[in-house]
């Protein structure tokens, strides 16, 4: 289970102090978005622009990448680049190499040019399927196809997007006969958490990480019990 944005809802997002309640909640990893500042520092955060400063005088800031990547060593991260550009990607590549954590990262993106720049740049850096690799997957399920060999490694996905419902049974055994996982975002309710557990969903991503982590034990457990 992964701390939407650090876990949004215990704290303000992709902030070292959320990321910290994600953890604390009980988050297996972290999650959270990764933009470029003016002067090229990667930094978390979601918006294009910082929208006032309503937590200046708490000792909160943003974060950069760096500080982030240093902080948290041992939990698996997902970072989204949500900057559709090659020079983006390449400057998360190159933090993410200074911090010695190729092996402990999953980098995302709706940006095919930006996971396609990662992939090329430092192949040992596992990424997820960018919006239209991730479409094309769900048609070839449809159509029970396989989906062969890809260059990404497994799905970050919500489980509709408008009326196009993306997850479903048969869409994750598609991607688990391909050897990759479908990590579903973003996952705030009991009842869906359960469900997508159910349905063989191999993470759920939430802004709930505490009421995550106990339907995790409990689903554990059940699980435990009938076997």
């Amino acid at each position: 289970m992964f701390a939407h944005r650090g876990g949004r809802a215990l704290g303000p997002e992709n902030t070292l102090a959320a990321l910290d309640l994600g953890i604390a909640a009980g988050a297996d990893g972290l999650e959270f978005d990764v933009r470029i500042s003016s002067d090229g520092v990667p930094v978390l955060h979601h918006d294009p622009e910082t929208h006032g400063y309503p937590l200046r005088g708490c000792g909160i800031c943003v974060p950069t990448l760096a500080d982030a990547l240093a902080r948290y060593t041992r939990p698996p991260l997902i970072l989204e680049i949500k900057v559709g550009a090659a020079d983006a990607a390449r400057r998360v590549v190159e933090a993410v190499r200074r911090a010695g954590a190729v092996q402990r990262v999953c980098i995302g993106s709706f940006s095919l040019v930006a996971l396609q720049t990662v992939r090329a740049l430092e192949p040992r850096i596992p990424t997820s399927a960018a919006r239209e690799e991730g479409q094309w997957s769900l048609y070839r399920s449809w159509l029970g196809l396989p989906l062969g060999r890809t260059p990404y490694r497994g799905f970050q996905v919500p489980e509709r997007t408008g009326r196009l419902k993306v997850v479903s049974r048969r869409f994750i055994r598609s991607a688990h006969r391909a050897g990759l996982p479908v990590q579903v975002w973003t996952v705030n309710e009991e009842r869906d958490m359960w469900r997508l557990l159910d349905w063989g969903a191999d993470a759920l991503i939430s802004d709930r990480p505490d009421l995550a982590a106990r339907v995790r034990d409990a689903w554990v457990d059940a699980r435990r019990q009938h076997a």
